[in-house]
């Protein structure tokens, strides 16, 4: 194919429809300066206080959940966070969409959960979006993502920085880019193996 016949990316007529953000203009305003001013900043550890603006804005969050600081937080009202949920440091949750995160799940520092990306076969670069889902007793390693779409069934594992492109199966161990089954995830009371 000759490669004056190919079409070209044009940003300029990039348009998001039909995605619709949710909430109203002011409730999107005032939830950038919050997350920039308590969430992203890493003066302030506390989190109860985190715990109590994310509910204010309209996400779902269970009893005992840890937030360290740096975490970013895109739209907090397409999200859910169950019990005794760890979120380490400079977490990235880009919920554009719905975003469940089950109980008792580690999100290990620079986890990034990615429910946005780009049609790169569409000269408008249009924008996609799917649903993450974390079941419960998952872990993320640190510096790993999970893509749009994707479903981590409970208690599998996601190594330090792997990619997960497709859905991880319960008790397994996925390492790599894109990530693929290692072996199972055994656990014992008071240890691993």
């Amino acid at each position: 194919m000759l490669l004056s016949t190919l079409q070209k990316t044009d940003l300029s007529t990039y348009n998001n429809h039909p995605y619709h953000p949710g909430g109203n203009r002011l409730k999107r305003v005032l939830w950038f300066y919050i997350n920039a001013i308590v969430f992203k900043n890493s003066l302030l550890p506390f989190s109860g206080l985190k715990v109590l603006l994310l509910r204010l804005f309209g996400a779902s969050i269970g009893k005992g959940v840890v937030i360290k600081p740096c975490v970013n937080i895109k739209y907090p009202w397409h999200l859910t966070i169950g019990n005794h949920t760890w979120v380490g440091e400079r977490v990235w949750i880009d919920c554009l969409v719905d975003t469940r995160i089950g109980a008792n799940v580690c999100l290990s520092q620079g986890v990034m959960l990615i429910t946005g990306s780009h049609n790169y076969k569409q000269t408008s670069f249009s924008l996609l979006t799917a649903s993450i889902v974390l079941e419960d007793g998952v872990w993320i390693g640190a510096g790993a993502i999970v893509n749009l779409g994707v479903t981590v069934y409970s208690h599998a594992v996601l190594t330090s920085g792997s990619v997960a492109t497709k859905a991880l199966h319960a008790y397994g161990i996925y390492q790599g880019n894109p990530a693929v089954w290692i072996r199972e995830r055994v656990i014992v009371a008071g240890c691993e193996l």
